[in-house]
C-alpha cells in the first residue's frame, strides 16, 4: 500500500495550467510533500522551470541535452560577400564592420544559408539547447531541465524526462509520478499529457482563466486523458467560480477541490517553502479523486 491507503499501481499526474501564474507549481510542490517516498517528481515545464526552488534539490547526474541543428560558419572559405544575410528568415545573420555574424541562438536550423552561400562556408549540426539533471529531494527523486537562452523546446525534451522519471519509478517500485507540466496547449503541454494517467488542471475564477480551462479539457479530451479541476484563489469572485463549476458540471469534469486566497500561501512561497496553508482535507480530497479517476489506467 502507498501512503495514506493508495494502491502500488504506477500512475502519471501530470499537473497543467492554462497559463502561468495560476499556482500549477504550487499544488505540485503540496502534492509531492504528501505523497513523499511513495512518488518520483519531474518538472516538465522547461521552459521556465521553478519547482525546483521549493524541492530544494541536490543534483546527482548531469549531462547535456542536445537538440535540433544549427547554422556553422567558416572562415575561410566565407569572403563575407553578404548574400546569406536576406537569406535568414529568423534575422540570425548580419553585417557588423564588413563581416557577417552569426547569432546561433536566434538559429531555427532552417538550412536556407547553406543553399545561398557560393563558397560552402555553412554547415548544420546538432547544438547544446539544455542540461538535463536527476536530482533528490527530501520528498523523492527529482528529474528537472534547463534550456539555455534560446533553447529549443518543441516538446522533445519534456517526452525524455518523462520517461527518465518513469524509469526511476519502475526502478524504486514507487506507485506514483508527479509532473509539473507546461502552461498552455503548445507542443509542450501536449506531449506531458500524452499517455499520462491522469491531468489535473489548475484554475482560477476568472473569465480568462474559464477559457484557458476549456481548451485544456478540450486538448485532454482529443488524447483521451481524464481530465480533474482544482479552482485556485477560488474566493476572488462569485461570478467566476460559478461559471467555472458550471463548466465542469456540464463537461463532466471532476472538480476535486476550491482552494482560497490564503495569505499564508504568499509568505511561504516568498521564503521558497512548500506552502503550509493548504488543509490536509483538501489534499486528501484531490487524490482520492485521483485514485477514482486512474483507477483502472
Amino acid at each position: 500500500m502507498g501512503v495514506g491507503g493508495y494502491k502500488m499501481n504506477l500512475r502519471e499526474i501530470v499537473v497543467v495550467s492554462g497559463k502561468g501564474g495560476t499556482g500549477k507549481t504550487t499544488l505540485t510542490s503540496v502534492l509531492a510533500r504528501t505523497l513523499a517516498g511513495s512518488t518520483v517528481l519531474c518538472d516538465a515545464d522547461v521552459d521556465v522551470p521553478d519547482l525546483w526552488i521549493l524541492l530544494n534539490p541536490r543534483i546527482h547526474v548531469e549531462e547535456e541535452y542536445i537538440g535540433g541543428d544549427k547554422a556553422a560558419i567558416r572562415r575561410p572559405p566565407c569572403d563575407d560577400c553578404g548574400l546569406c544575410v536576406p537569406a535568414c528568415r529568423f534575422g540570425a545573420l548580419s553585417p557588423e564592420n564588413g563581416k557577417i555574424l552569426l547569432d546561433r541562438s536566434r538559429c531555427e536550423g532552417c538550412g536556407a544559408c547553406t543553399l545561398v552561400c557560393p563558397r560552402g562556408a555553412f554547415s548544420l549540426s546538432p547544438a547544446l539547447q539544455g542540461r538535463i539533471y536527476r536530482s533528490e529531494t527530501d520528498y523523492g527523486s527529482f528529474w528537472h531541465a534547463r534550456l539555455v537562452p534560446g533553447g529549443e523546446n518543441s516538446g522533445r525534451l519534456v517526452q525524455i524526462l518523462r520517461e527518465r522519471a518513469r524509469g526511476s519509478a519502475m526502478e524504486q517500485g514507487k506507485p506514483w509520478i508527479l509532473v509539473d507540466g507546461p502552461p498552455g496547449i503548445a507542443c509542450p503541454a501536449i506531449s506531458a499529457i500524452t499517455g499520462c494517467s491522469v491531468a489535473l488542471a489548475v484554475t482560477e475564477p476568472s473569465r480568462s482563466g474559464l477559457h484557458d480551462l476549456k481548451r485544456l479539457g478540450d486538448l485532454a479530451a482529443r488524447f483521451r486523458v481524464p481530465m480533474a479541476v482544482v479552482l485556485n484563489r477560488s474566493d476572488l469572485s462569485d461570478d467566476g467560480a460559478r461559471a467555472v463549476r458550471e463548466a465542469c458540471r456540464r463537461k463532466g469534469w471532476p472538480l476535486l477541490a476550491e482552494i482560497p486566497f490564503l495569505e499564508g500561501i504568499v509568505e511561504d512561497l516568498a521564503l521558497a517553502r512548500i506552502p503550509g496553508a493548504i488543509s490536509t482535507e483538501t489534499v486528501r480530497r484531490i487524490l482520492e479523486g485521483i485514485e477514482t479517476l486512474t483507477a483502472d489506467r
